[in-house]
């Protein structure tokens, strides 16, 4: 039991925070910045533990930018208020990411730009041979170490690890938990302690204060990432000092 809980356990934490921290905090919204080398460090990484649910950073970055500028509106692109589940909200998302990750639609040009490029990686990570080679690995580990027929009810949730983050996060963060800012959406905070998804959930946070890492804000709050950041910060791994500008992606205009 314990190989297959720790190989689930330690996935889910080692892809949110790739999630999190490189794809959210950095590639979308560049908070931090990092050298060459350890923006190939940490995007290899990406790949490497989201596995056959990588997300390119450009996709990812052009639809959170987009997020942030219609705020749940009619053109928000995960809003839980254009949608009844969170499965039909993040299958339209996915088509909406696909569009951009394959370069078959191109956004505003306010929401593109300033993304980590790695062209090769990219192209094995949004093919389908790679991901499926990916879940074979993942189901030969099950195999070798599947004790009781329940572990492999964790195996399909490994397969698309990181939609399940976005759902989670676009879900419940714009429908449960309390709310500290009024910023005009329907942005909330769902846990004080954030373990689940490494401080994404304090979504009404994070809204109010789009360029801050940390996105805890009252005493009570602990946001997990923001802490690794500190650390990667003390390391000199990443600068917190200095910010490149970016858009802003203001809110659309009334009506």
């Amino acid at each position: 039991m314990m190989p297959i809980l720790a190989f689930f356990i330690g996935h889910w934490l080692l892809s949110v925070f790739c999630q999190t921290f490189f794809l959210h905090r950095y590639g979308a919204h560049r908070m931090f910045t990092m050298s060459k080398g350890w923006e190939r460090f940490f995007h290899l990484l990406t790949y490497v533990t989201q596995g056959p649910s990588y997300l390119n950073p450009r996709g990812y970055a052009i639809l959170h930018r987009q997020h942030h500028a219609f705020s749940d509106t009619p053109k928000d692109p995960h809003s839980p208020r254009n949608y009844g589940n969170a499965l039909t909200m993040m299958l339209d998302t996915k088509h909406r990411y696909d569009a951009y990750a394959y370069r078959r639609e191109e956004p505003e040009a306010r929401f593109d730009g300033g993304t980590p490029e790695w062209p090769a990686l990219d192209r094995i990570g949004q093919n389908w041979a790679a991901r499926i080679a990916w879940g074979g690995l993942y189901t030969a580990y099950y195999f070798h170490f599947a004790t009781a027929w329940w572990m492999w009810l964790l195996l399909p949730a490994q397969f698309v690890m990181g939609p399940i983050h976005g759902a989670i996060v676009n879900w419940c963060g714009h429908r449960y938990g309390y709310r500290s800012f009024e910023n005009g959406d329907d942005s909330r905070n769902t846990l004080v302690f954030d373990v689940v998804t490494l401080g994404e959930l304090f979504q009404n946070n994070h809204h109010k204060f789009g360029m801050s890492p940390n996105f805890a804000v009252r005493w009570f709050e602990i946001d997990p990432c923001y802490q690794v950041i500190r650390i990667l910060s003390w390391m000199r791994i990443i600068d917190l000092g200095e910010k490149p500008q970016v858009a802003r992606y203001p809110a659309p205009a009334a009506g």
